[in-house]
């Protein structure tokens, strides 16, 4: 019987254990935790620069990932350009910016 609870114990440890791994962040890959700060930092920068007047928001997308912001697509100048990096940049939780607009 001691035995046998041992082994129940033993294995239950194990499954906790790959359970949690899966959760975890490697170079490549986010945590649960990292996802869902990142799809918040999406937003935020989305929303502000929604509410720039001065940048049409939906020709630029954006994407995070590790509080690390890329910002893509096309804008009429290079001010836009610019101004797309500043207002990224203020997000509370933004590491750095890739700004890769296209001046069209």
């Amino acid at each position: 019987m001691f035995k046998m609870n041992r082994i129940m114990t033993i294995l239950a440890c194990l499954l906790l254990i790959a359970s949690l791994s899966g959760c975890s962040a490697t170079r490549t890959r986010e945590s649960t935790g990292q996802y869902i700060d990142n799809s918040v930092i999406t937003s935020k920068v989305k929303a502000a620069i929604f509410d720039e007047p001065t940048l049409k928001s939906m020709q630029i997308n954006v994407e995070s990932f590790k509080g690390e912001v890329q910002l893509s697509g096309f804008v009429d100048s290079a001010q836009s350009v610019k101004k797309a990096g500043e207002v990224a940049r203020s997000v509370e939780g933004v590491v750095s910016v890739k700004n890769d607009l296209v001046v069209k």
